[in-house]
């Protein structure tokens, strides 16, 4: 690791876990931060991301991205731009593994689901169940719930995009068990996390979307960030053929809105005058960003990206089944708790809203196809693609 600048996360100024552990924080050579990050990949809700949406429903094939591979390129993506920053690149690491391991099966329509069936016993979040997951529901320790990670992680993703103001019913509960001081801005390692998986998302779905056929390089170039990226590439690259220059064109965007981050950051930094990861904390207004100028071309490309790939027709149709899948499952669940296996059959509460988040619980854990096993097993067959 290089030289941590000041206002990065220390290890040994952390705030430390909820429950105390045998034998004291190190085990071996590693930090606190290494220990999440060691706890995270080897968690099961991190293995379960394998078989979780990232942008196509249960994908017929086995190059497109799906949770785990996907957050391991946010991982990757942001472990370098921390080690450029002088930031803690483990806690950064570790953040940006474990963002993703509260979606339910499905993506966006499996949470739009259990929002829908939750409605009135408080609804359902990914994020905060990202840490109920963490800190209650994946418990492999003899002594206490959960992962017990470091006050830091925690916090981080609680808050990656920003204050929480208004916290549901899961975070709130979080919260008292151990306070995570939700209205400050996170530390700058966990502000990172955000963004770098705006920087993946945003270029590695282009790349399954050409893949997959539902996007076209033309429609692409109509993006003035893509033209631009497209245009050095082809510079770079003039005799060969465009099919060869698209991964190409995600590998230059990729670097363009890195080091768009990394110059804006700094500047930020350098004019707030932080000095501590408190100061980053009490600071009123977040430090890692993109410059205005990208920042409007990356919303765009957003906006792009919404109409053409994630509004598709055909990603419609998968989703809109997928929403019968999770919304039959919750009340087959909800009506037959035995249904459910026993170590989730025997917790089952009979009171209100208990019984629904339970069940919500448990669905949320789901992969993608065992969530159509157990609905096949059920009701029968829903086909998620034509």
């Amino acid at each position: 690791m290089t030289m941590l600048a000041p206002y990065a996360c220390h290890p040994a100024a952390s705030r430390g876990r909820l429950h105390a552990e045998p034998g004291g924080e190190r085990r071996g050579p590693r930090d606190i931060f290494q220990r999440d990050r060691d706890r995270i990949i080897h968690s099961i809700a991190f293995r379960r991301l394998r078989h979780k949406t990232q942008v196509f429903v249960s994908p017929d094939g086995d190059h497109y991205r799906v949770r785990l591979t996907h957050s391991l390129e946010v991982a990757q993506i942001g472990r370098a731009i921390a080690r450029t920053l002088g930031l803690n690149e483990d806690l950064t690491e570790a953040l940006c593994l474990a963002h993703d391991i509260g979606h339910p099966p499905f993506g966006h329509a499996g949470e739009d689901a259990l929002e829908a069936m939750l409605e009135s016993h408080g609804g359902f979040d990914h994020n905060a169940h990202t840490l109920r997951t963490l800190m209650l529901l994946e418990s492999p320790y003899p002594r206490f719930p959960g992962l017990n990670l470091s006050w830091e992680m925690l916090e981080g993703l609680a808050k990656h995009n920003g204050p929480v103001e208004r916290p549901g019913w899961a975070m709130r509960e979080l919260d008292g068990l151990f306070p995570l001081d939700l209205r400050s801005h996170a530390s700058i390692e966990a502000q990172l996390a955000a963004l770098a998986d705006d920087i993946a998302y945003d270029n590695h779905d282009i790349d399954d979307g050409l893949r997959a056929g539902l996007l076209t390089l033309e429609q692409l170039l109509e993006v003035p960030l893509v033209r631009n990226c497209w245009d050095r590439v082809q510079a770079r690259y003039p005799d060969v053929a465009h099919e060869r220059l698209q991964r190409e064109l995600v590998r230059e965007q990729i670097g363009v809105m890195a080091t768009d981050l990394i110059d804006e950051t700094t500047r930020a930094i350098a004019a707030s005058g932080v000095e501590t990861v408190d100061d980053v904390r009490s600071l009123g207004h977040g430090l890692v960003a993109f410059s205005p100028e990208l920042a409007a071309q990356e919303r765009e490309l957003k906006r792009f990206m919404y109409a053409t790939l994630y509004h598709h027709p055909d990603q419609m149709a998968a989703a809109d089944r997928a929403r019968v899948i999770v919304t039959d499952l919750f009340r087959a669940y909800h009506d037959r708790p035995d249904l459910m296996p026993p170590e989730w059959r025997d917790d089952c509460r009979a009171d209100e809203p208990g019984r629904s988040r339970h069940v919500a619980d448990f669905i949320a854990g789901m992969t993608d196809r065992y969530a159509e096993k157990r609905h096949a097993e059920i009701f029968g067959e829903v086909a998620l693609a034509d």
